[in-house]
């Protein structure tokens, strides 16, 4: 029992020993929490100072800048017043010289005003005034002739009239003694106007090229992928690249024959080779554009060989040598020149004149032709200023401006070269007409008949040779239909190119119609 009790007094002291322990345990680690709690907040506190400060010196710097632009916006919207207010002060002046401009001026109307108001009366009073000295001149004129003054005008219209008729007697006597002298000369120059008009100016008629292809596979290829090959192709050659449903072929449309035969030589590189792209197009034809001057140079070269002249510029070869891809109607320019040239040679030698002269002028009177498209002009004109710049000589030179009578001929050479050019177009089957050509110059004979006052109807007959004009009989006299002829001819003649001659026929018909009833 004893025992007992004291194991239990010993774990009560034990038991109570620890709380105390424990206790003092507590006390220690409160208060080191206490002090590290207000290291801590001393910490925060220095650190919210510094954060607070440096915000502050932030702020004063983002002011500051503020400050500094809103203060450059102003300087510039200052100098901007300024200057709107000196543009509204000199258009403020200007408003003011313009004032008393127009001031001066309304002072100077209302001057001119009263002058022009004084010197009218002044007319009115002065025409008054000769009325009635007229009126007393005629009164005595009357009294001193015993003819009235009606009678007196009768009397003299009818005198002028007399000597009028005497007059155009004697003229039309005069002229027809004129007329006999030069008949013979007159009918020569209108044979040689007939048979220039027959080898008329150069006309564009063959304008397309068409290149076979292999198959029809092949188009896709020269169209390329959203048509920049074709694009291309176009780009380069300036020639239009026409691809439709004609089998096998592409079509090439140009009125520049050199350039429509770039593009052919092109285009056919392309398919035997086969690589067809942008920059392959370029490449081939730049090639194709140098190897074609070459030739033209060569056939240039080659006709004055043929004809036995030379001493030729070498532009004007290169010029002779692109009339090898030029057409008149379906007659090849080139070998035209060079049929002139010997046609020139024969007559020269015949006359007994300078046969290289004439060979020289004959070959070079179309030269024009090879860039008429691209000066405005007639070739013949072209031709002349081509080879007077370059160095011809004046009788070469007119003889080229001449044959087509742009210039009227002085020269028996001039003259010699435009019955050779004739000759060489006179040829069975050269002057050809195409039929839409043939159709649009009759469509502009009817238009240019219609386009006169009081014409009814135009009829185009005998394929173009004649109009027939029928006129309003109530608007058109007899002496009328005979002018309205010739206005109707000169029109034709200045507006049209056509070989031969072309007969204006002006009908005026007058019926009267009635009916029994």
């Amino acid at each position: 029992m004893a025992e007992v009790i004291i194991v239990l007094v010993s774990s009560i002291i034990f038991f109570a020993g620890g709380f105390f322990v424990n206790k003092l345990i507590e006390n220690i680690s409160l208060k080191k929490g206490q002090l590290k709690a207000k290291d801590i907040i001393i910490d925060a506190e220095k650190k919210a100072d510094e954060i607070k400060k440096d915000a502050l010196l932030n702020t004063k710097a983002e002011i500051i800048k503020l400050k500094e632009t809103a203060d450059e916006d102003i300087k510039q919207k200052n100098q901007e017043l300024i200057r709107l207010e000196k543009r509204v002060t000199a258009k403020e002046d200007n408003l003011d010289k313009r004032v008393d401009i127009i001031e001066k001026k309304e002072i100077d109307i209302l001057r001119r005003e009263k002058i022009l108001i004084q010197t009218e009366k002044s007319i009115s009073e002065k025409e008054k005034k000769i009325e009635l000295i007229f009126k007393e001149k005629t009164s005595e004129l009357e009294r001193i002739s015993g003819f009235t003054a009606i009678e007196a005008k009768d009397e003299l219209i009818n005198s002028i009239i007399d000597e009028a008729k005497h007059e155009a007697a004697k003229s039309v006597r005069k002229i027809e003694d004129e007329t006999r002298e030069i008949g013979d000369k007159k009918a020569k120059e209108i044979i040689a106007t007939a048979i220039q008009r027959y080898a008329g100016d150069y006309v564009a008629e063959k304008t397309i090229s068409s290149v076979p292809l292999p198959s029809d596979d092949i188009k896709g290829r020269i169209i390329g992928r959203e048509g920049r090959n074709i694009r291309a192709l176009e780009a380069a050659t300036g020639v239009d690249f026409i691809i439709d449903e004609t089998p096998e072929a592409v079509v090439l449309s140009s009125f520049n024959p050199v350039k429509r035969e770039i593009a052919r030589l092109s285009l056919e590189k392309l398919i035997a080779d086969g690589r067809i792209h942008p920059a392959r197009i370029e490449e081939v034809v730049a090639k194709v554009e140098e190897e074609l001057n070459m030739a033209m140079k060569e056939a240039g070269e080659q006709a004055t060989f043929d004809v036995g002249v030379h001493g030729i510029h070498p532009e004007i070869l290169k010029l002779l040598g692109r009339l090898k891809y030029r057409t008149s109607y379906s007659q090849n320019v080139y070998s035209h020149s060079i049929e002139v040239a010997f046609l020139c040679g024969i007559m020269a030698s015949e006359l007994g004149i300078n046969v290289k002269q004439a060979k020289r002028a004959g070959l070079l009177h179309d030269i024009g032709k090879a860039v008429d498209h691209e000066v405005e002009g007639s070739h013949a004109i072209i031709g002349a200023e081509i080879a007077k710049k370059y160095g011809e000589s004046p009788k070469v030179v007119h003889a080229i401006a001449a044959h087509h009578y742009d210039e009227e001929p002085n020269s028996v050479l001039a003259i010699l070269v435009s019955a050779a050019d004739a000759l060489s177009a006179a040829r069975p089957g050269v002057r050809k007409e195409m039929f839409e050509t043939y159709v649009k110059r009759l469509e502009n004979l009817e238009a240019i008949s219609n386009s006169f006052a009081g014409v009814a109807k135009s009829y185009v007959i005998q394929a173009g040779r004649e109009v027939r004009v029928i006129v309003q009989s109530q608007n058109v006299s007899d002496d009328d239909s005979v002018m309205l002829a010739k206005d109707i001819a000169k029109k034709i003649e200045s507006n049209l190119q056509y070989p031969g001659q072309i007969k204006v026929s002006v009908i005026r018909e007058t019926r009267a119609t009635e009916f029994a009833r």
